[in-house]
């Protein structure tokens, strides 16, 4: 009373070629009482946002001072520039306290230490990032709404 044995192993080796050929995570076959699934683990590459350094983010919109000759004294690639005023948390940056509010400082905006200059935004509290020294703003390097990182530029006060 020996059944025979429907199990096809080179039908089996065709399935697992046929998704290793396509994009495909699984298929599936019925024929009769017969029923044979073929799938894969499909592993998911997950991207992590990470803060470009200094020397990566956004170009601020300013005018480069002209280098003296020999001037080989500038800061490093990635190194933050000694005036800027570094993002204190990760969430969002906004440059206005309301969206049809003016910005709370441009390029060229004199400030006072202690002057509230951006908000960032996390866990729906909005944390105002103030002047660390007086001086006057020479760089932006976020937009309104955008996201930033723990330790990123925020702007530059000269």
């Amino acid at each position: 009373m020996a059944k025979e044995n429907p199990f096809d192993p080179d039908l089996v080796r065709e399935l697992a070629n046929l998704i290793a050929d396509t994009d495909l995570s699984e298929i599936e076959v019925e024929k009769g009482d017969l029923r044979i699934r073929v799938a894969r683990t499909v592993t998911a590459a997950v991207s992590v946002p990470v803060a470009a350094p200094a020397a990566l983010a956004p170009a601020p919109v300013i005018a480069p001072p002209p280098a003296a000759a020999g001037d080989n004294a500038a800061a490093k690639p990635g190194a933050p520039h000694p005036g800027a005023v570094l993002s204190p948390m990760v969430g969002t940056a906004y440059r206005k306290p309301s969206p049809d509010a003016k910005s709370f400082v441009e390029i060229g905006s004199k400030v006072q230490a202690g002057d509230k200059v951006l908000l960032v935004e996390a866990m729906k509290t909005f944390n105002e990032i103030v002047a660390p020294r007086a001086g006057t703003v020479t760089a932006i390097y976020v937009e309104d709404g955008t996201p930033v990182e723990y330790g990123e530029p925020l702007l530059v006060i000269e």
